[in-house]
């Protein structure tokens, strides 16, 4: 099975996303390594959840903000080659950021189910090395926010 029917048998689709003008690129493709910059939980250009968990964002909900980071993550890999998102050979590396409320230290937890989520997609070529932090905001204050390296075919 290719990346696109794990993605549809999982119930799952990937944004239609375009690169707006900003000061800086939501991917930078570098020989055969991508890098998406990080993604919030953002639908249709809305906030899905806001707040901090788990005081305005339940710990579950903000897992499945991290799982709707991770769709966005690989919109902008699909973007960045071309339509071509089974070049993607491993998911390197995983940044999860998780806006906390005081005495939550478990972002750890959140940012599981975005890699959860890469593997059960990419199996073993989706296996990472991670860095989860608890920080105390995030951009439009998103609950999660999920940044990724890819190594890609030639």
């Amino acid at each position: 099975m290719n990346i696109y029917e794990r993605i549809t048998a999982a119930g799952l689709a990937l944004p239609s996303l375009t690169v707006a003008p900003a000061p800086f690129r939501p991917f930078k493709l570098h020989g055969n390594t991508l890098i998406v910059s990080g993604q919030l939980p953002v639908r249709n250009g809305v906030p899905a959840w806001v707040g901090k968990v788990p005081a305005d964002v339940s710990a579950d909900d903000a897992r499945s903000a991290a799982r709707l980071c991770v769709m966005n993550l690989l919109g902008w890999a699909q973007v960045a080659t071309d339509g071509q998102l089974d070049r993607v050979e491993n998911v390197l590396r995983v940044g999860g950021f998780v806006a906390t409320s005081e005495g939550f230290a478990d972002a750890p937890s959140i940012v599981n189910a975005a890699s959860e989520l890469l593997t059960q997609l990419f199996g073993k070529s989706g296996e990472h090395a991670r860095i989860a932090i608890g920080v105390a905001s995030l951009p439009f204050n998103a609950p999660v926010e999920v940044e990724a390296t890819f190594a890609l075919a030639s």
